[in-house]
């Protein structure tokens, strides 16, 4: 089936270009609520949204094509994903929407959606949405009265920072520790700070004055730099960067240094298998983790599970095999203990217990294995489909060829940008530097000779 408006994590695109127009957003928002419009109680949608500047039209326009299809519509206003999926069960909503381009700047914005279990909605049912968007919306319209109402929801940030503290024992305090945390001017740059400060840490906070045009800017997990400098600066026992609709987390160590999300699979890991928490017999990953966490879970007497990228893909896993831990290399941790969706803010808050519980430093404790030398390099594209060309493909054999038993090769497009991504890891990193730097030049050279 071809996917014309959905990507691997709802629709996204360039703000006020199509797709993400307010004609489109509208229209989502009546096929939305066509399709969860069910029975004869008052249905509802919550929404949310991050900090970018286009979220007051996207949100204006889909409020409008939710209430013109019969639902009521609870608006939130700026608060991270993971909260609005835990709002959209909390308040028996049908449906939930994040307006959110996650880790993008500012101008791109995106449409998240979620069913009333909170979980991400299925292809199928994203491909009745595609449908019915490009059919005439005159039929999916409720009666003049039974179009729906819209109002503000206060006090939600209050709900989702008591929710990430019970995320953690009761007796849990994070006293004695100094947290530099770095919102991305994003959509936790009010709840992450008051969670970590009513667990008694000290805590130093970047990245929390958002100006619609500032998220994800040279701050957040997808730019550490930033925080990395403050941790030094502030002499921080532990740094933590989200991104801009805060569900992926990255960790600075006190030295400085970057912990990715394989690294802290790792650690809630082993601290769950030693508590008798985890499930499933492992995690579930991506095909972008490294071959190091690979080769460290197999050392615990545990497994890794690979899917497509995408939390969406991890999830859709964790819940047929009952795992209850997984997640991706970018910092997308699925707790499924705690929520439906990836959860920064949580995320972090393990491994802050971990330091408690265990008082080792930071680099000690989120260093559980050698990462493989892992190489990613991204090839922009402007249309056609490079990697059916035949030359293309003949290059991609000749590489998996080479690595076989040594290393792996994932070639992917994005589903986010128009981008080609291309991974190599093995024991040789020459080898992979090589290899990925062969394959970046066939596949510009097929672009270029398409254009």
């Amino acid at each position: 089936m071809t996917r014309r408006y959905f990507g691997t994590d709802g629709i996204r695109g360039h703000s006020n270009a199509f797709p993400m127009t307010p004609d489109l957003a509208m229209r989502v928002g009546i096929a939305v609520g066509k399709i969860f419009r069910n029975g004869s109680h008052r249905h509802r949608v919550v929404i949310g949204k991050d900090t970018r500047l286009s979220g007051y039209m996207l949100e204006n326009a889909m409020v409008a094509g939710f209430t013109a299809a019969g639902l009521d519509a609870f608006i939130l206003g700026p608060i991270p994903t993971p909260a609005v999926a835990m709002l959209t069960r909390s308040l028996r909503a049908d449906v939930g929407v994040m307006i959110s381009a996650s880790h993008n700047p500012y101008q791109d914005n995106g449409i998240k959606l979620f069913g009333p279990d909170g979980y991400k909605l299925s292809d199928e049912l994203e491909m009745q949405i595609e449908d019915l968007i490009e059919q005439d919306i005159s039929g999916q319209l409720a009666k003049a009265g039974d179009i729906g109402r819209a109002k503000r929801v206060d006090g939600v940030h209050d709900r989702y920072v008591e929710h990430a503290k019970r995320t953690l024992p009761r007796d849990a305090t994070l006293q004695g520790l100094r947290v530099a945390i770095d919102c991305a001017n994003g959509a936790a740059y009010k709840v992450a700070p008051a969670v970590l400060w009513e667990l008694g840490a000290d805590v130093v906070t970047m990245g929390d004055e958002p100006d619609g045009q500032n998220i994800n800017l040279e701050c957040g997990s997808t730019s550490p730099g930033a925080l990395q400098r403050k941790v030094h600066e502030v002499r921080a026992d532990i740094g933590i960067a989200l991104d801009g609709d805060a569900d992926r987390v990255i960790i600075v160590d006190e030295l400085g240094e970057v912990v990715d999300g394989d690294q802290l699979m790792a650690v809630i890991a082993e601290s769950w298998l030693a508590e008798d928490r985890l499930q499933g017999g492992g995690i579930v990953a991506t095909v972008m983790s490294n071959l190091g966490l690979e080769r460290y879970l197999t050392s615990k007497g545990l497994g890794l599970a690979r899917t497509k990228v995408g939390d969406r893909y991890v999830v859709e896993h964790m819940r047929a095999h009952n795992f209850n831990l997984g997640g991706e290399q970018s910092g997308h941790i699925v707790l499924s203990d705690f929520g439906t969706t990836g959860d920064g803010l949580v995320a972090a808050l393990q491994i802050l217990a971990r330091v408690k519980r265990t008082g080792l430093p930071v680099s000690e404790l989120c260093r559980r294995f050698e990462p493989v030398p892992q190489l990613l390099k991204n090839v922009r594209f402007g249309g056609g489909k490079p990697l059916e060309d035949m030359i293309v493909q003949q290059a991609i054999a000749d590489a998996e060829a080479e690595l076989a038993g040594k290393g792996r090769l994932v070639i992917r497009p994005s589903g986010t940008e128009p981008l080609i991504r291309v991974m190599a890891e093995g024991d040789d990193r020459s080898q992979i530097e090589r290899i990925v730097n062969e394959l970046v030049g066939v596949i510009a050279n097929v672009r270029a000779a398409a254009a």
